[in-house]
C-alpha cells in the first residue's frame, strides 16, 4: 500500500494497514466517557485517591451529589489535565516540552501553578475574543452589517479588554452608553450589531446577552417597560462609506417612563441618557441578573454546559442544578469588583472541573449535576488550529463579499479571525457560528458524517500531513529510533506518551511491509487526528 490517503471505497477495506492500525488504536485508546461504570479504570486518563475538595466550588457539588447518591468521577490524570486546561483557557494544544516538565514536576500545587500563567497569556485574550465576539455578533456582512473596518475596530476593543482585565461591569457599561462613530468608538458597534434598530430588538439584544434571558418570552407588558429605555437610541450616516454615528436623539423634551425588568418604575427626565438609568441599575450588586449570568456562561464555556442550562436561556422555570453554586460564584465576582479572571482561577483550581470524563455512576442526572468532565468536541477554529499546529501549515479564508481586510495574514490563527463573515470551508463544515443571533446554540459542535469523511479521506487533511515540518522534524530528531520517534508523535498530537498496548501496535505497523518510515509517521499521524481523543475535549 502506497499510501493511506486513497479512494474511500478502497481505504476502508478491511485489510488496508493503515485502517487496521486506526481500528486497533481505537480499542487500544477508547474515549473515557464511553466507559461506564464497572469497567475497567484507564490510568493513561485518570488519578486515584479520596475525594478532596480543593475549595468551596467543590463543596457545594458534592453535596447535592451525595444528597442525590452521586458518585464523583476520580481526578483526571497529569495528561488529560495539561491537554484540557490548555484548550479550555487558550484554545490551543500544549507544547510538548510543556508537557514533559509539567509531568516531570512531583509539587502538589502544580495545577495552580499551570493555570495561573495561562491566564496572563495573549492566548487567553485570543481565544476569549473570539466567545465574545460570538455573543456580540463581531461580523461585517449580512445580515450584521458592521463592515469590515467597525469590525477591527470592535474586534480590537474587545481584545484588549480582555487582555487588560477590564472589570466586567466597566466592560458591559461601556457598550451599553457609547455614542459616535462606528468606526472611530468602537463599543457603539453593539448597537449596530443588532438585526434591526427598533427598540424591541435592541432590548431583546442587551437582555440576551447581559441577563441570559430571551425577552421574547415575556408577556409584552413586561417586555415593553423594558425597551423603553432604548427608545431613544437613534443612528445616522455620514460622508464617509459605511459610518454610521450612533447617538441619544435630542428630540424629545417629555420625561420618559420606563419599567426596569424588576417591576420598579422609574421617570427619567429629559437629556437624561436613558441607557445610562438602565446600566445602573444593571451593574449594582443587588441586581439579580448581571452577574448570575456572566458566572453562568463561564462556567458553560468550560465545562460544556451552564449551572442553568442553556446559559442564555434563564427563567423561573428553568432552575438552577446547583443553585448555591450559583449564588456563591455571584457573590464571589461581586467581591473581586467584577474580575472575570477570579472565576476563571475558582473553576480551573477545584476539583470539579479537574474530574476525570469517566463516570462513576450511572445515574441519570450525573452530566447535569456535573459528577464528571463532559466530553465535548473541539470548535471548529480549534480544531483546524490544532490541525494546522501539529502540520506546520496555514489556512486560507475568504469573504462572500470582497471588502477590506479581507485579506487575513497567513500566520494568523483560526481564533483569531475577527469577521464572522470570513470563513473557510472546513469552519462552515465543522459547526462555526453564523453571528446572527447572539445565541449559544448558534455553534454547533456535534460531529456528523460528512465531518469524519473529511478527516478520513479529504486532501486537505491529506496535504497537511504529507507536507507537515513538524513531523518531518522529528523524525530527524528520532535518527531511526522507532520507538523514540512514536513516543513523540503521541506527545505532539495527543499531549501523552503512548500506552504500552498502543506502543506494541504501532510498532508492529511500522514492520509492515511497504511501510518505511516517513509513511508509518503519516499513517500513524492520520490514525491518532482521527481518534476520538484528539477530536474532543476529555
Amino acid at each position: 500500500m502506497k499510501s493511506v490517503f486513497v479512494p474511500m471505497t478502497q481505504m476502508l477495506r478491511k485489510n488496508s494497514p493503515a485502517v487496521v492500525l486506526l481500528q486497533i488504536l481505537a480499542i487500544c485508546m477508547p474515549l473515557c466517557a464511553q466507559h461506564r461504570p464497572g469497567h475497567a479504570r484507564f490510568g493513561q486518563f485518570e488519578s486515584y485517591g479520596q475525594y478532596a475538595a480543593t475549595n468551596d466550588i467543590d463543596t457545594l457539588v458534592i453535596a447535592t451529589l451525595r444528597k442525590r447518591g452521586i458518585e464523583p468521577a476520580n481526578l483526571c490524570s497529569d495528561e488529560v489535565f495539561i491537554r484540557r486546561v490548555y484548550l479550555d483557557v487558550n484554545g490551543s494544544l500544549p507544547e510538548p516540552q510543556d508537557v514533559r516538565r509539567f509531568l516531570q514536576d512531583r509539587r502538589s500545587d502544580k495545577r495552580a501553578a499551570l493555570i495561573a500563567p495561562l491566564l496572563e497569556r495573549d492566548e487567553f485574550a485570543d481565544y476569549w475574543s473570539l466567545k465574545w465576539c460570538d455573543l456580540l455578533r463581531v461580523k461585517a456582512e449580512f445580515p450584521i452589517n458592521l463592515w469590515p473596518n467597525a469590525v477591527q475596530a470592535y474586534h480590537r476593543w474587545i481584545h484588549d479588554a480582555i487582555r487588560e482585565n477590564m472589570p466586567y461591569d466597566q466592560f458591559a457599561r461601556e457598550l451599553l452608553t457609547s455614542s459616535g462613530s462606528n468606526f472611530r468608538v468602537p463599543q457603539v458597534n453593539f448597537y449596530r450589531a443588532i438585526q434591526g434598530q427598533e427598540r424591541s430588538a435592541i432590548a431583546g439584544a442587551v437582555a440576551l446577552t447581559f441577563m441570559g434571558i430571551r425577552l421574547e418570552k415575556w408577556p409584552q407588558a413586561h417586555r415593553s417597560g423594558m425597551e423603553a429605555f432604548f427608545s431613544r437610541v437613534a443612528y445616522k450616516k455620514t460622508a464617509e462609506w459605511k459610518e454610521e454615528i450612533v447617538y441619544l436623539d435630542p428630540a424629545p423634551v417629555e420625561p420618559l417612563k420606563a419599567v426596569f425588568p424588576d417591576g420598579v418604575t422609574v421617570q427619567i427626565q429629559p437629556g437624561k441618557d436613558p441607557r445610562e438609568v438602565f446600566a445602573k441599575w444593571l451593574i449594582a450588586p443587588e441586581n439579580p441578573w448581571f452577574a448570575r449570568n456572566i458566572v453562568n456562561r463561564i462556567w458553560a464555556w468550560l465545562l460544556g454546559r451552564g449551572i442553568i442550562h442553556e446559559p442564555d436561556d434563564i427563567r423561573p422555570d428553568n432552575p438552577a442544578v446547583h443553585p448555591q453554586l450559583l449564588a456563591y460564584l455571584e457573590k464571589e465576582l461581586v467581591k473581586a469588583d467584577y474580575d472575570l479572571r477570579h472565576i476563571y482561577r475558582l473553576i480551573l483550581n477545584s476539583r470539579t472541573y479537574q474530574q476525570s470524563s469517566i463516570p462513576r455512576s450511572d445515574h441519570p442526572d450525573a452530566e447535569a449535576l456535573f459528577a464528571y468532565y463532559p466530553v465535548r468536541r473541539l470548535e471548529a477554529e480549534v480544531l483546524v488550529d490544532a490541525l494546522c499546529w501539529i502540520s506546520g501549515t496555514r489556512e486560507s479564508y475568504s469573504s462572500a463579499i470582497p471588502e477590506p481586510f479581507t485579506f487575513i495574514p497567513e500566520e494568523n490563527r483560526s481564533i483569531e479571525l475577527a469577521d464572522g463573515s470570513i470563513t473557510s470551508q472546513f469552519l462552515e463544515m465543522f459547526g462555526r457560528p453564523a453571528r446572527d443571533t447572539g445565541l449559544e446554540s448558534e455553534r454547533n459542535n456535534q460531529i456528523t458524517d460528512a465531518q469524519r469523511l473529511n478527516l478520513l479521506n479529504s486532501t486537505h487533511i491529506q496535504n497537511k500531513i504529507e507536507r507537515s515540518r513538524r513531523l518531518n522534524g522529528l523524525i530527524r530528531t528520532a535518527k531511526g529510533n522507532r520507538r523514540m520517534l512514536i513516543n513523540m508523535i503521541y506527545l505532539n498530537i495527543l499531549s501523552r506518551y503512548p500506552t504500552r498496548a498502543e506502543l506494541a501496535a504501532t510498532e508492529k505497523y511500522f514492520q509492515t511491509k511497504g511501510i518505511n518510515t516517513r509513511q508509518g509517521t503519516n499513517d500513524l499521524a492520520w490514525a491518532l487526528i482521527n481518534t476520538k481523543e484528539f477530536l474532543y475535549r476529555h
